[in-house]
């Protein structure tokens, strides 16, 4: 589109003879850091071919940039940050901003007070993009960018839609993985503890280790929420075997209620893995040390705040990332060993 001769041109002139997103001219043009060296010299080229001056008032308000990013969560555990998977994904957010100079925020979003701090930081524009984590249901808070304009990140994505920009982990695929070890090892009378039924990394997983079983025809006894809590997961180990005695591998959806689980399984004298079976998922630091040490589903924790961290990065640049899947594997430990060990 060439300009007409009896006008200035536009911002978005300069965008389509730069071949870069309007947002991407308006942060080149007035200096705003996270551009792209080859983005900024093609807006500065088009900007001397069209002969573009700025309008001085959009460029005040363009550049009225705070330099902070927020980590926010929607989740009533106070100590939701201290956890070991939530400070995984802080240490792999804090890494990728090492690399600009943009500050990280923390809340905590799920009380009234701490969702209208969030909001309120949004409607001032004291951030400038927003990676969120823990959703449940249908959580206003995934409505943020919409109503903002402001980029936002998912870590994970919602229970309903599909955000424009998110990073998650094969929760499908890694709990597939969990029902294959079961079969393989001969156990045939399986029951799974899931987490929050309201999240979309339970329901996938609950949904990958069904699907697993159900293809090598073994039938899954039970389901019982554990609320991805230890001593939920605990409880819930409790009223599975009150349920079903006879039962021989307890897949669950974190590990921190795997440990839950082998605490009840020890203290009703069942033996793992010699009488039951015990796979978690998450594979954090501690999986290695518990009694015996367990089988998980690894997911990147960390890569997955770094992806997120680095997503959020260059949406805030004015790009248009694509989403991003991080695979999933199995880590064999004692808990369920390859090699079935015969009761005895």
């Amino acid at each position: 589109m060439e300009p007409s001769p009896r006008r200035m041109p536009t911002l978005d002139e300069v965008a389509q003879r730069a071949g870069v997103s309007r947002t991407a001219a308006s942060r080149a043009i007035n200096n705003v850091p996270h551009v792209s060296r080859a983005k900024r010299e093609a807006v500065e080229r088009a900007v001397r071919e069209l002969g573009y001056v700025p309008n001085p008032t959009a460029r005040a308000l363009a550049t009225r940039k705070v330099g902070a990013v927020v980590l926010a969560a929607s989740s009533d555990e106070a100590g939701l940050f201290a956890d070991p998977f939530f400070a995984e994904v802080v240490v792999g957010v804090s890494t990728a901003l090492e690399q600009t100079d943009l500050e990280l925020i923390l809340v905590l979003a799920n009380t009234p007070r701490g969702r209208d701090r969030l909001q309120r930081m949004v409607r001032s524009r004291r951030t400038d993009g927003i990676m969120l984590m823990a959703l449940r249901g249908d959580d206003p808070l995934g409505r943020l960018g919409e109503e903002s304009g402001i980029p936002v990140v998912f870590g994970g994505l919602p229970l309903t839609g599909e955000p424009r920009w998110y990073v998650d982990a094969d929760n499908k695929g890694g709990a597939r993985l969990a029902a294959e070890h079961v079969v393989r090892t001969g156990r045939t009378r399986p029951v799974m503890i899931t987490g929050q039924v309201d999240t979309r990394a339970s329901v996938a997983r609950e949904q990958g280790f069904s699907e697993g079983l159900t293809l090598a025809g073994i039938p899954l006894l039970d389901v019982v929420s554990g609320d991805f809590l230890e001593e939920r997961g605990a409880e819930a180990m409790e009223q599975l075997l009150d349920a079903h005695p006879q039962l021989d591998a307890v897949f669950t959806a974190s590990d921190g209620m795997a440990i839950g689980a082998l605490q009840t399984l020890s203290r009703r004298g069942r033996r793992v893995p010699e009488d039951v079976a015990v796979i978690g998922f998450n594979d954090l630091a501690g999986a290695r040390f518990t009694n015996p040490p367990l089988t998980t589903v690894h997911q990147p924790v960390r890569a997955l705040g770094h992806e997120m961290a680095r997503m959020l990065v260059s949406a805030i640049d004015g790009q248009d990332p694509s989403p991003l899947i991080l695979p999933t594997r199995l880590t064999v430990r004692q808990s369920a060993p390859a090699a079935s060990p015969a009761p005895h």
